[in-house]
């Protein structure tokens, strides 16, 4: 028996796989039917307990190959009902045998869609995952536990090379997950991947014809030092992509504006506009935050791309900068790859230039 604890004093009974122990986190949900490995290695979660809203988690295992990162970057999970037995031909093993080795608790057993109803109605809350219903001054602070700066967490301890044969981009690593790197590294790009809060000379050192900024966890202006050598960045010219917190943080060099969503984004069947193809695209997304479009419409900011669920920002370019950005994951994983033509368009960006 374990229990799912709210901050608003909800009890939710649950069952437990994977670690012991209790665990403290901002509870999310994710829509997505498959890709629970991605979602549990993507650095974006840091900091919070993601539940899945598709019934059934863990029927094809656990592989060497989806992982978005070197270990789980979750707090907690959180599924209907979880399969004890994979069949899959990539499998090497189990979703509660994964978990327990790197420690992380998840619960089975409950009503995700009762809970998900919850958070998209009262909005994301803090949660714990517990053996025992903790008092009430515990769950009363439970509001104040919140993950400060997880960029920290996720970031690369230090700088490193991916050698290519074509243009030369920095890469500022928030939490970048690595279908990122290997689009980048399948368009021949030869990347140095730079740490968060990396100066602007070291950066400019490596000699870039292109920044990429990646995605990553947390509040966008939490990253202050970042914003301002973004904003040094942007002067200098050279092509810049960002995406998810990469396109957030471009928007706050600029000027702009950021905001918390009521439940935030967390799926792979999101609808996109192209403004500019008059196209739209099912996409990837892992974000809480988004910009505020009024705050950019002054700052010779295009947008270039809307959500077709709640009108927010999903796209940018700078004018006659060569700047672009998107809220969304065209590298996915998991989700579908149809918007990639944008890591092929940041190549002809630098080749342009």
């Amino acid at each position: 028996m374990a229990y799912l604890v709210l901050e608003d004093g909800s009890v939710y009974t649950a069952e437990r796989f994977g670690a012991d122990g209790d665990v403290i986190g901002e509870v999310v949900f994710n829509t997505g039917m498959t890709g629970y490995q991605e979602v549990l290695t993507d650095p974006s979660y840091c900091g919070q307990i993601v539940t899945m809203t598709y019934p059934l988690i863990g029927n094809y295992g656990i592989n060497e190959s989806d992982p978005e990162s070197a270990k789980p970057q979750v707090r907690g999970f959180i599924v209907r009902e979880y399969c004890e037995s994979p069949n899959n031909w990539k499998s090497s093993g189990s979703l509660d045998a994964y978990l327990k080795e790197h420690g992380i608790a998840a619960i089975t057993g409950l009503d995700t869609r009762a809970l998900t109803r919850k958070i998209r109605t009262h909005g994301t809350l803090m949660g714990t995952i517990c053996d025992e219903i903790p008092d009430r001054e515990i769950i009363d602070d439970l509001k104040h536990r919140g993950v400060k700066n997880p960029v920290h967490e996720v970031t690369a301890s230090k700088s490193y090379r991916i050698e290519g044969a074509g243009r030369r981009v920095a890469v500022i690593d928030y939490g970048i997950k690595q279908n990122i790197l290997r689009s980048l590294k399948a368009r021949e790009c030869d990347l140095t991947v730079f740490p968060a809060k990396s100066r602007l000379d070291d950066i400019l050192a490596s000699k870039p014809e292109g920044i990429f900024l990646s995605n990553g966890p947390g509040d966008p202006k939490e990253n202050g030092e970042d914003i301002e050598t973004i904003r040094g960045l942007i002067e200098t010219g050279i092509p810049i992509f960002g995406i998810c917190l990469g396109h957030q943080l471009l928007a706050l060099a600029a000027g702009g504006d950021t905001e918390k969503l009521t439940f935030g984004h967390r799926g792979c069947n999101h609808p996109v506009k192209d403004l500019k193809g008059d196209r739209t695209y099912i996409t990837s997304q892992n974000h809480g935050f988004t910009i505020v479009p009024e705050s950019v419409a002054d700052k010779g900011i295009e947008i270039t791309h809307t959500n077709l669920n709640d009108d927010t920002v999903e796209g940018m370019t700078f004018g006659d900068k060569p700047v672009m950005s998107v809220q969304f994951h065209p590298e996915a994983c998991p989700g579908p790859r149809d918007t990639g033509y944008l890591f092929d368009r940041f190549v002809a960006l630098m080749a342009g230039r």
